[in-house]
């Protein structure tokens, strides 16, 4: 980013929508550059305003214009009333950052981001999360936050565990697996294809997606994974990626019964696994590793991938299938002159004593 100062009394005009379809025409540039990016596209927002919505939420799709051009789109969503606002993510999102206009410098980005932190004066609390901790923009968008009076706080939210594949064949990427890991893998791969009642089935399209959601669906309410907190959630998203040839939806069955159950998405060369599921009733055969191991092997030598991506959270088995790790944060934007937000920050100034106390009784 580059470009000229804005003097501190410029800022763009924050414009709130309240659903998808009343956005003007000039969002659509805006989802055109995060057009390699599934979190930030209208399949995925879409989806998230039919199938991912807390009850009494509201949804606030914020525009900031300079000059007249959109430069930066903030999803997001109004809670008790108005009285605070959070990004328009989900459980299920694994990165988060407002849509930016293709080549903005930063005198139109500074203007943006003050415009949006103005609006967020209104509220008691903002937060925003799942944002990369990497993000370009992340500081430009605090120094706004900041300017606009609102006090900013920082918190590490989830680790994103991936791996670059480029170039790679599933045999070199499985030499490079540890050494315990890649002979169970390797153990487990020849039993299932020694074995006739095992089937792999790959769902990429429309053509028996259907039955694949039925499958998927089955498989995990026999897992041992908690309930969903929006169950419709799944099925949605495989329709809608489905549609767009992203999705590939994994399944392994065994004796004419789906034991292991595999979303994920490719883009840009980019696998990424949502869900993953196998019923324990199969556990001996391992049908959760064979799966992944099937899908890896189909998306190293057939697709060709440049990067996997392992989705939210640091389970412990995703250090062994991948390498690398990197870190998801979110930020809390702060009105101290609100009620709500005088509360937020006496409780987090005494979370924070708290934690002090505990490590210096360590």
């Amino acid at each position: 980013m580059s470009g000229s100062a804005v003097p501190t009394t410029c800022y763009a005009e924050a414009e709130p929508y309240a659903s998808l379809e009343a956005l003007p025409d000039a969002a659509t540039a805006l989802f055109a550059a995060a057009a390699d990016d599934l979190f930030g596209s209208r399949a995925w927002y879409r989806n998230t305003l039919a199938h991912g919505m807390a009850e009494g939420d509201t949804p606030l799709f914020v525009l900031c214009r300079s000059g007249g051009r959109a430069i930066a789109l903030f999803p997001m969503l109004s809670r008790a009333g108005g009285r605070t606002l959070a990004s328009l993510t989900t459980p299920y999102t694994c990165s988060n950052h407002p849509l930016l206009a293709a080549g903005a410098d930063d005198a139109s980005l500074r203007w943006a981001f003050l415009g949006f932190a103005r609006f967020c004066r209104s509220a008691a609390t903002t937060r925003i999360d799942a944002l990369p901790a990497d993000w370009p923009a992340l500081h430009a968008c605090i120094d706004a936050a900041r300017e606009a009076g609102l006090l900013v706080r920082r918190f590490d939210h989830f680790g994103n565990w991936y791996e670059p594949v480029a170039g790679q064949t599933w045999e070199q990427y499985l030499a490079a697996r540890p050494g315990q890991l890649r002979e169970t893998i390797r153990r487990k791969l020849r039993r299932s294809e020694r074995d006739p009642e095992c089937r792999f089935e790959l769902v990429t399209g429309l053509d028996g997606l259907e039955a694949g959601i039925e499958a998927f669906e089955s498989v995990y309410r026999r897992s041992w994974k908690e309930a969903e907190p929006f169950p419709r959630f799944n099925a949605g998203l495989m329709r809608e990626t489905a549609a767009l040839g992203l999705l590939r939806l994994g399944l392994l069955h065994i004796g004419g019964q789906a034991a292991a159950a595999q979303l994920w998405v490719v883009e840009r060369a980019r696998a990424t696994v949502l869900k993953l599921a196998h019923d324990e009733a199969f556990k001996p055969a391992s049908p959760g590793t064979v799966l992944t191991a099937l899908m890896l092997r189909q998306l190293l030598d057939r697709e060709r991938v440049a990067e996997i991506d392992f989705g939210r959270g640091d389970d412990p088995y995703k250090a062994g299938w991948t390498g690398l790790r990197r870190q998801r944060i979110g930020l809390v934007l702060v009105n101290p002159w609100r009620p709500g937000g005088m509360v937020f920050l006496g409780r987090h100034a005494l979370g924070r004593a708290r934690a002090m106390l505990r490590r210096a009784a360590d």
